[in-house]
């Protein structure tokens, strides 16, 4: 997809962060938002966009997103599922509410509304489907192990949709971040106290994204540097975890 000019656009997880700066972006480029979140008078405030209160924790909550969206618009030309919520502590002091509140928001909630609104899409031969994961869904992460494992899940879902929707005229595109200057981190349950890497601006996320958006690429990596990581782990197992495990 070229541009932003006129197209139909529902960003989840828009109260903050990400999601806030993908809203302002693509509000300012012409492209017409909704904006999905629980904080009603964050939405509210945000300029030029369509606030859309959804508690995506909720099973019932991305059908009923979807419906209002295609019901108002007619049509959805972009989907950002960017909403996700973190937990750290070991595995074994996490209540069982926490848990599910994570894999629902992080894992189901995506997927669902994926479902919902891609049958649209094919019918037009048109649109793009983008997935905000997490390094630590390719890496993991000492004491956030059920985080980790739903963006796992949610890269693999894309990945596997990618391949599915060949030749159908739909995008994806997964976004692989680092530390960005968020809430995220003070949500969590434990701030963010290093001072490498330093967080990216939260602006200059939103850029990249729908810059690789409308140049279809597959995967972003932000900062890009990550892929090295990455790639030590494919290549070299065993020596990145003995680094893991030293330094964290």
């Amino acid at each position: 997809m070229s541009n932003d000019q006129g197209r139909v656009a529902v960003v989840t997880g828009a109260s903050s962060g990400i999601g806030l700066a993908l809203v302002t972006r693509l509000a300012a480029a012409g492209a017409h938002v909704y904006a999905a979140g629980r904080n009603e008078q964050a939405l509210a405030a945000l300029p030029g966009a369509t606030p859309l209160v959804a508690d995506l924790a909720d099973p019932e909550a991305p059908a009923r997103l979807a419906v209002d969206v295609l019901g108002a618009a007619g049509r959805l030309d972009l989907l950002i599922n960017n909403a996700g919520v973190g937990a750290a502590a070991p595995v074994v002091h996490q209540p069982a509410a926490e848990l599910d509140h994570v894999l629902a928001v992080n894992l189901r909630a995506p997927v669902q509304l994926t479902r919902a609104v891609l049958p649209g899409m094919l019918e037009r031969r048109r649109g793009a489907l983008v997935f905000v994961t997490s390094i630590a869904g390719r890496l993991g992460v000492r004491e956030e192990a059920v985080y980790a494992a739903t963006k796992a899940g949610l890269d693999v879902f894309a990945e596997s949709l990618r391949l599915e929707l060949a030749g159908t005229g739909v995008g994806v595109t997964v976004v692989v971040p680092g530390v960005v200057q968020t809430p995220f981190f003070e949500r969590r349950g434990r701030p963010y106290t290093r001072s490498r890497p330093r967080p990216l601006p939260v602006a200059r996320v939103a850029d990249a994204v729908v810059t690789a958006v409308q140049a279809d690429r597959d995967e972003l990596y932000l900062p890009a540097w990550l892929r090295l990581p990455v790639a030590v782990r494919a290549l070299a197992p065993a020596g990145y975890r003995r680094l893991a495990g030293r330094f964290g």
